[in-house]
């Protein structure tokens, strides 16, 4: 046998590629065509609604729901409560750190005013004590020479003046007393002028400036004899003659009669 005899092959024949393509074509337009079907088919069903249910608002959900409300309402209404008060407490405070700067601006301006008139005091008794102690020296040179210069007998208007005040020896010291169981020093004078027709201003410092000025060396029974200065009196008396005076001093003593040493006088006046 020839080594060139035909052998027939064990492959498969090949596929036409044409018959390929026309068989994948053919599937494809079926697929289409079953595509198209189906929705041809979705389109002519009837359409699908969905109902959602909400809760339904029950009382209680109601009341829950004010009660938040008014809750609300309330912690606004307590914010501001608590606001003004918080207000009115800046403002007491501030006006009490006020009131109390002013309270210790008068404590002091009182203080002070207080200070001043206690030494304008001490400076005064330094005074009427300076003065007291010069008069009674001139009292003390001159008495040796009063009995010849002064008058020991009254006579008139000043024998009745002199007893007048001698009448009221006794009688109680009442600060504005005018009698007639009851003096102060210049309602004892003013009264005792008055009993002889002597119309006399009522407060010591208007009876110092009265009639004529009179040295003490040559005083007379019924002279006013007055401490301080003219004008400014403090006190007054009647000069009884012998050295002696008669006046309401003060509430321990009373009205009396005293020597000019007791409590030596600053001036004297003439009025009868």
């Amino acid at each position: 046998m020839s080594h060139t005899a035909h052998i027939r092959s064990h492959r498969k024949p090949r596929r036409s590629a044409t018959t390929g393509i026309a068989v994948r074509a053919g599937v494809a337009s079926g697929v289409l065509g079953m595509a198209a079907a189906g929705a041809a088919s979705a389109s002519a069903a009837e359409p699908v609604t969905q109902t959602l249910e909400l809760p339904t608002l029950t009382a209680d959900l109601a009341t829950q729901v004010a009660q938040s409300a008014d809750a609300t309402q309330q912690a606004a209404a307590n914010y501001t409560l608590q606001a003004e008060r918080d207000a009115a407490a800046a403002n007491a405070a501030k006006q009490a750190k006020a009131d109390l700067a002013e309270a210790k601006q008068k404590a002091e301006a009182k203080k002070k005013k207080a200070e001043e008139a206690r030494k304008a005091a001490a400076e005064r008794a330094a005074s009427r004590s300076a003065e007291r102690t010069t008069l009674s020296a001139s009292t003390g040179s001159s008495a040796s020479t009063s009995t010849s210069t002064s008058t020991s007998t009254a006579t008139g208007s000043a024998a009745a003046v002199v007893a007048f005040v001698k009448a009221q020896i006794g009688d109680a010291y009442v600060s504005g007393g005018t009698g007639p169981n009851s003096w102060d020093c210049s309602g004892l004078v003013q009264a005792a002028f008055k009993s002889v027709g002597v119309s006399l201003p009522r407060v010591s410092q208007d009876q110092s400036t009265q009639g004529t000025q009179v040295s003490l060396s040559n005083l007379q029974p019924g002279d006013i004899l007055y401490w301080g200065s003219a004008g400014s009196a403090y006190h007054v008396a009647v000069y009884v003659g012998d050295g002696m005076f008669v006046g309401a001093q003060n509430p321990s003593s009373g009205v009396g009669e005293h020597p000019l040493s007791y409590d030596p006088p600053t001036g004297a006046v003439r009025v009868l």
